[in-house]
């Protein structure tokens, strides 16, 4: 049986172990954790697939140091990240202000150049690197690394890291969301920066997580941009859907059979408290769980959420969907689902951080909006 552990963030993975078996965690691990875009991320990706054709292809140059050579000069004009663009002389020395030392989840990291060969594993990381204009620079990215369309995909793991499988790409930047199989001192001993930016646990941690990969990779200026049309987004939907709806309950389903979800305490929970929902795993969440508590059908059952969000569609995090879930034996009597508002979400959206985050917002306001209404 597969769970939605596809893309699951290191700190959900490590609190849901204390709750499950470890057969049922190596299936959570290799299971949770398409093609929607945001004009943020859209427009990045149009300058950054210029060089993804090519880059996929590991080098045979050495692995000891980054090369400025084969860089472009950062476009910091607009967020679309045109290749062509041009910037303001102050935006240009700005954003390609090396040598910089940035302090990451693994301490101080010193980046000497400009990094021209970028590797990625993780797939909130590789949306971060195309969303702020670094796309030409990335030469791999993980197996799980799947937008935007046409990014150099490989059996890279992020989960646990070959560091000569990495060198062979002759990176001068590794960006990965964990420090797994000694990746840091693998990659310093071959003189290469590793910025480890973990699972987001606010949203004010995924901003600053895409303004650290703008200043390691000489696109400080567009980053910023990226981040505050983000901001500007995620702000126009919470009002338009409003912020306080205490009346309306919701349940979030990371996976079926266990059935797995969040509390309010976590990076999710905290997306959808931005609407001032009532979260009915809240009461049966534990110190164990770590924020992901398992629940039973009953408890949901009884609990009658008047919102039910999916994050389990995909055929590889269970192929659950809004009719899959009218048919669960009780569930019928839930008023999420005799109202039709059980929402099937994007599952890669709703298990990141990165660029799309408004694209999250924006369905569970749409859901919110509706609910509210009837």
């Amino acid at each position: 049986m597969k769970t939605p552990a596809r893309h699951l963030p290191g700190a959900m993975t490590s609190a849901m172990t204390s709750a499950m078996t470890s057969a049922m965690m190596t299936a959570m691990m290799t299971a949770v954790m398409t093609a929607v875009t945001t004009a943020v991320a859209v427009a990045a990706t149009a300058t950054a697939l210029a060089g993804c054709s090519s880059a996929a292809s590991p080098s045979g140059t050495s692995t000891s140091g980054a090369s400025t050579s084969s860089a472009t000069t950062p476009s910091t004009s607009t967020s679309s990240g045109a290749a062509g663009s041009s910037a303001s002389p102050s935006a240009s020395a700005a954003s390609a202000a090396f040598p910089v030392t940035l302090t990451a989840a693994n301490g101080k990291v010193t980046i000497t150049s400009e990094p021209a060969r970028i590797v990625s594993l993780d797939p909130t990381a590789t949306e971060d690197l195309y969303a702020v204009g670094a796309g030409h620079q990335v030469v791999a990215v993980d197996q799980d690394s799947d937008y935007p369309a046409g990014v150099p995909k490989t059996s890279l793991s992020g989960l646990t890291p070959n560091i000569e499988a990495i060198a062979k790409y002759n990176p001068s930047l590794v960006v990965a969301s964990q420090n797994s199989n000694g990746l840091v001192s693998g990659m310093t001993k071959l003189g290469i920066p590793v910025l480890i930016e973990p699972a987001a646990a606010t949203l004010d941690d995924a901003y600053e997580q895409i303004q650290q990969i703008g200043e390691a990779t000489g696109h400080t200026a567009q980053a910023a941009q990226v981040v505050e049309t983000m901001k500007t987004q995620i702000a126009a939907d919470v009002a338009k859907a409003g912020t306080t709806h205490k009346a309306l309950t919701y349940y979030f389903e990371l996976s079926a059979n266990p059935f797995y979800s969040v509390t309010s305490s976590t990076f999710i929970g905290q997306i959808v408290g931005l609407f001032g929902l009532k979260n009915i795993a809240d009461a049966a969440s534990k110190p164990s769980d770590g924020g992901y508590p398992e629940l039973s059908e009953e408890y949901i059952v009884t609990a009658k959420p008047q919102l039910i969000f999916l994050s389990d569609n995909q055929a590889a995090d269970g192929g659950q969907s809004p009719a899959a879930v009218a048919k669960r034996p009780g569930w019928s009597a839930i008023p999420a689902v005799q109202d039709h508002e059980v929402i099937g979400l994007n599952d890669d959206v709703a298990s990141r951080w990165g660029p799309r985050l408004p694209l999250l917002v924006a369905e569970i306001a749409q859901a919110v909006e509706q609910a509210s209404s009837t």
